[in-house]
């Protein structure tokens, strides 16, 4: 049982120095983005916490904050002063007196709650924006140092019987257009039907310096990898040329990093958009330990592609932190946009049913990405087998 174990989960706890490095980079930069922006508005920050739980490290800073590392590495946060309202300061001075303890000391202009709308939202946004900022340094600093990968959208080869076989795509063809949007790189070409599986594209096509319409519907294909990980991409049955790696100057390199950025992030909506529509499975929805798989496994090609990788969580990050869900920063600003409208905070009573809802939710999306991160990892079928 012992040596079972030990190949079940060698290699996830071989992963473990990758994990912990991708993990603590984007909540230390998520939750800069917060202390950053809460000091821009005078907040005072009281805690900045990576990790949960008891603290294994710990410093108090000049200006009063405790910078700590918890012992649980799955996230983190920032406590900000006064982030209750006036009403709960006044049942937390309360019960303060009542244990016998001295009363919270306020500090006038620096509460989180006494600031306007528009500041708390700021504060609360400026987390997942930080995570997308680094998404596009990083990127800027691959394509620096490693160069930007570039293969021209040209079709060098086309497989029989396939997608692009069936709408009459030409060796030579070069792909300028897919619905309308130009496109100038075969990753963009990639990137788009492998989202759209069964689905009608309308391409654009250069040939014998014409341009000629032509409508494919990609080939949905199931794929597994070795590790398990099921996924449904759309194949057009082509072949593009091989890719070049052109270094850019650092501005360049932004500017392409904060394009890729964007990009990764509408092709990261629209899987989750196809996964709500039910066009897409939700087996793809992972956790912790699909992380610290993928992070073990891309660590074994070298620092470019975990950077890759980070920056792609990155955006997944942010984007799952902007999701309406209360508890979540995406719901803070969903009842701040409430205030804002309503001239006056939603009633304590609809904040608390949201976050409970929120907390219910956020539940099921953990248990949901377990249950895929067991499964993929052959857990499931260990565990049925010795039951078996």
């Amino acid at each position: 049982m012992v040596e079972a174990l030990s190949g079940l989960f060698g290699g996830v706890l071989g992963t473990l120095g990758p994990f912990l490095l991708v993990l603590g980079v984007l909540i230390f930069i998520h939750e800069l983005g917060h202390y950053l922006a809460a000091r821009s508005v005078g907040v005072h920050v009281e805690v900045f916490s990576i990790g949960f739980g008891r603290s294994i490290a710990g410093w108090t800073a000049r200006n009063g904050t405790y910078w700590k590392i918890g012992w649980i590495p799955l996230g983190g946060f920032v406590k900000l002063h006064g982030q209750e309202s006036p009403e709960d300061r006044v049942a937390v001075e309360a019960e303060a007196r009542a244990k016998g303890e001295q009363a919270p000391v306020w500090r006038a202009g620096q509460t989180f709650a006494e600031k306007s709308v528009g500041a708390r939202a700021w504060v609360v946004a400026a987390g997942p924006l930080a995570n997308f900022l680094l998404a596009a340094v990083l990127l800027a600093g691959l394509y620096v140092t490693a160069g930007r990968p570039n293969t021209a959208a040209v079709v060098t080869a086309v497989q029989e019987n396939s997608a692009a076989a069936r709408a009459g795509i030409a060796v030579g063809d070069r792909i300028v257009a897919i619905d309308g949007r130009t496109v100038t790189r075969f990753e963009e070409v990639q990137g788009t039907v492998r989202l759209r599986p069964g689905q009608a594209l309308a391409l654009e096509v250069e040939r014998d310096g014409g341009r000629v319409p032509v409508t494919a519907t990609p080939d949905r294909r199931e794929l597994t990898d070795r590790f398990g990980n099921i996924q449904y991409i759309g194949l057009l049955g082509v072949s593009g040329g091989v890719p070049e790696y052109t270094k850019l100057n650092p501005a360049s390199a932004l500017m392409a990093g904060i394009g890729e950025t964007v990009r990764l992030t509408e092709q990261t909506m629209v899987a989750l958009w196809q996964m709500i529509t039910g066009r897409r499975g939700t087996e793809e929805i992972g956790g912790p330990l699909r992380i610290a798989q993928l992070s073990g496994q891309v660590a074994e090609g070298g620092l470019a592609p975990l950077i890759g990788l980070m920056a792609l969580l990155s955006i997944n990050l942010a984007l799952i932190n902007l999701f309406p869900i209360p508890v979540l920063d995406g719901g803070h600003l969903m009842f701040y946009a409430a205030e804002a409208i309503r001239g006056r905070p939603l009633p304590a009573r609809a904040q608390e049913y949201g976050f409970r809802a929120g907390l219910a939710l956020l539940l099921a999306l953990f248990v949901l990405a377990t249950w895929n991160d067991l499964t993929q990892l052959r857990v499931i079928d260990w565990v049925a087998g010795l039951v078996g």
